[in-house]
């Protein structure tokens, strides 16, 4: 389960154009299961409306610090105390100056100060008002204070004008934020190196041969163990998906450049969970120049030699190795075999064709010593929730073995 639901989330919206980004933030951050208690300073009511965000939130927006207290709530302090995590976003250089000099004239101010919980700053203003050695002297403050910088990106600004200075997409932020709530989860301090998507095998400089796979699986994986604290390298193989933050990503394309690529990260790791779509062949040669059909003729002839077994090859007592297995017939069987022969302390078996590419999937998770469990068909993320459970397990299994 994600650590966004249930949280309570603390959004800060100032004065900037990209407070209308603020307003998919709040939506995503509900829908995700959050509840969220929105601070708008004046100057950012001149982008956005406070009914904008009590609609989304169902929550009053939290504009003056001379709010009415209650028995029952106490302004500020109440919303500093309450607080899971407080969200600036977008944060101008204004804001961030106060901040950081601890400045507690408006609402914003006042519940920084009453809170202990993790403060992210999301900046947004014009390239050089965000280079400028005051604002930067200002962000180095907040960090060293241990305040999470995200971003700006660099793209067209408000000005028209081209470079840093954008907020961070609401989907970033919310990466962020998921991996900030769950760093004191099970796993953390563990290091679990993931494999994803599908490899491609060269031909020529156009060509390759590779398979469906989407990489959903092995993202899936990974952002379920970010949510639990969990250090991942992610090694993928081409894919069109976002991938986690907090994972460190190391893109390869072939099964050669895989190998080597896992077994560097391996070095000192808890665990490998292999859920990419190696390639079991690739040609034997590879042509420096497109071919050409008045070149090779009607028809083409390529030898393939076998690809390295990655798993199998990769040794180690301490280190846990999960497998995935997509077959296309006798699916446990085959499975089981290659739980064994690659001395995996567990296997997630599917079926190829209806899981390739789909967002879903019916797994079976298999191991060397206990009965299998068999899955309903559910989403990936669902899946994975339930394979990181399985890690957490068998991590412990393991360190009171070791």
């Amino acid at each position: 389960m994600s650590p966004i639901r249930n949280a309570r989330i603390v959004l800060g919206v100032t004065g900037g154009i990209a407070a209308y980004k603020s307003v998919d933030l709040a939506s995503k951050l509900v829908q995700a299961g959050a509840t969220v208690h929105v601070i708008l300073t004046d100057a950012g009511a001149e982008f956005v409306g406070a009914a904008s965000f009590e609609a989304i939130t169902q929550q009053p927006v939290h504009r003056s610090v001379f709010e009415p207290w209650r028995s029952d709530w106490h302004g500020h302090v109440s919303l500093g105390q309450l607080a899971d995590v407080v969200v600036v976003a977008p944060a101008t250089a204004n804001t961030i100056a106060k901040l950081a000099h601890g400045l507690a004239d408006d609402m914003l101010g006042t519940t920084v100060l009453a809170t202990t919980c993790p403060l992210l700053i999301a900046p947004a203003m014009e390239h050089q008002m965000f280079h400028h050695p005051a604002t930067q002297e200002n962000l180095e403050r907040l960090a060293a204070r241990g305040v999470r910088l995200i971003g700006p990106e660099s793209g067209r600004l408000a000005s028209g004008e081209m470079g840093d200075g954008r907020m961070l997409e609401p989907v970033k932020i919310m990466g962020t934020i998921r991996q900030v709530l769950g760093e004191a989860g099970p796993l953390r301090g563990r290091r679990i190196v993931v494999t994803a998507a599908g490899t491609r095998e060269r031909i020529d400089p156009i060509r390759d041969v590779g398979n469906r796979s989407s990489g959903q699986m092995g993202y899936a994986v990974v952002q379920s163990l970010v949510d639990r604290g969990a250090e991942v390298t992610l090694i993928t193989g081409p894919a069109s998906i976002l991938a986690p933050v907090g994972a460190a990503v190391v893109p390869v394309e072939s099964a050669v450049e895989m190998e080597a690529a896992v077994r560097a990260a391996v070095d000192g790791a808890d665990a490998l969970i292999m859920t990419a779509a190696v390639s079991d062949y690739r040609p034997d040669a590879q042509f420096s120049h497109k071919l050409k059909k008045a070149d090779t003729g009607e028809r083409l002839t390529i030898e393939f030699v076998t690809n390295p077994d990655i798993v199998a090859g990769i040794e180690g007592d301490a280190l846990v190795k999960i497998g995935f297995a997509a077959e296309t017939h006798d699916l446990l069987a085959n499975a089981r075999k290659k739980l064994a022969a690659k001395s995996l302390d567990m296997i997630v078996a599917n079926d190829a064709e209806s899981t390739i590419g789909s967002p879903v999937s019916q797994a079976t998770f298999l191991y060397p010593d206990r009965e299998p469990e068999m899955l309903e068909r559910m989403p990936k993320s669902e899946v994975a929730d339930l394979l990181a459970d399985r890690v957490v397990e068998l991590l412990a299994k393991r360190s009171g073995e070791s």
